[in-house]
């Protein structure tokens, strides 16, 4: 398995240098014989905006892309096997990842999964965030009421599609999008 500290180690600064907040990094899919390839996945997002627009992520895919080649040339293998990169801006129904993902989105409703159950044996969690202190998330569940939960005991986390995160999300920047041409390999 990748290890995803390394990665971060390696991809936040090139995410850093192109003035981008890394939002997550993480490996997916089968190593072996399946239908699925293997994922690198990368999300970051312009600080003013929380998004990026296609040339951004083309930029940080090179960065990316040079530097985890010069490390496999230098014998530094980050993933043994073959991989696809995907860089991306995170999306509306964005993943929370970061203390400050908690604190910037308080007031929408999110869904959580949990590593650890609180409140009679719940693991899985839907509703208004509101908020993060001291490393401690509160959600206001839809089943169990208001609860508490340490941030590192969250598997995954990501904000709900609704009316208010749309009304709330900023429009993205589709300037150039319709000049996209999708080439054919042979």
């Amino acid at each position: 398995m990748a290890d995803i500290a390394r990665l971060i180690e390696i991809i936040e600064p090139e995410a850093q240098a192109l003035g981008f907040d890394l939002v997550r990094v993480i490996v997916f899919g089968k190593s072996e014989v399946g239908d699925e390839e293997v994922t690198l996945q990368v999300m970051a997002e312009r600080p003013d905006t929380g998004q990026l627009v296609i040339e951004d992520c083309a930029a940080l895919s090179h960065r990316i892309s040079d530097q985890l080649d010069a490390l496999e040339e230098a014998g530094e293998v980050l993933i043994e096997e073959a991989y696809r990169l995907e860089v991306s801006s995170p999306g509306i129904d964005r993943p929370l990842t970061r203390a400050k993902d908690f604190a910037n989105w308080a007031g929408h409703e999110a869904r959580v999964a949990l590593t650890n159950p609180v409140e009679g044996n719940r693991k899985s969690l839907q509703g208004e965030l509101i908020g993060i202190e001291n490393d401690v998330v509160t959600l206001d569940d839809k089943k169990s009421g208001r609860v508490s939960f340490p941030r590192a005991d969250i598997h995954s986390a990501k904000l709900v599609l609704t009316d208010k995160l749309i009304a709330a999300t900023r429009p993205l920047d589709t300037s150039g999008a319709d000049e996209i041409v999708e080439e054919q390999e042979d």
